[in-house]
């Protein structure tokens, strides 16, 4: 554990990320919860490019406490911060706030995605479908241990369709 004089290395980001691609649905399989989150099920995150205002438009959903819990909704606008990569955005929940969104993992098929905070203090990993099979889970799991998130603080969210 680094004590408060050590500063943990700069997270490595994705080399690039397509954003046509990376628009679309995305299941949250696994995350370290924002308070807002706690409890989710079947959390869905919608990401959609508005080329009027060059932002990205997020949509937040899902159930509270089971999967006939009452439906939640949210909305933030992302904005891409590193035009070079697509891979460091802002993304705002609330005006005027605008907080660091780093695309820290994703699959070359866009299958999955990882999504950290410059903190460590949030993680979302997401993928196109409702769940991943465990190989793929684990090797993103030592992936996010490696870039300094704490595994014991990540939780699988519920996705129960049927």
């Amino acid at each position: 554990m680094l004590n408060a004089a050590e500063k943990q290395p700069e997270q490595i980001l994705v080399d690039y990320v397509d954003l046509d691609r990376f628009m679309g649905d995305w299941y949250v399989i696994a995350n370290i919860p924002t308070p807002f989150e706690k409890g989710a099920v079947n959390a869905i995150e919608n990401y959609t490019w508005n080329p009027e205002k060059e932002i990205v438009e997020v949509s937040f959903d899902y159930r509270a406490g089971s999967p006939q819990g009452k439906p939640k909704h949210m909305t933030q606008k992302g904005f891409i911060y590193n035009q070079d990569t697509n891979a460091e955005w802002r993304v705002q929940p609330i005006w005027p706030l605008k907080l660091g969104y780093l695309i820290i993992d994703l699959a070359d098929d866009y299958s999955y995605t990882v999504i950290g905070v410059p903190n460590r203090k949030y993680l979302w990993i997401m993928a196109r479908e409702s769940s991943l099979p465990d190989g793929v889970y684990q090797s993103i799991l030592d992936k996010v241990e490696k870039q300094g998130y704490a595994l014991d603080k990540i939780q699988k969210v519920p996705q129960i369709w049927s």
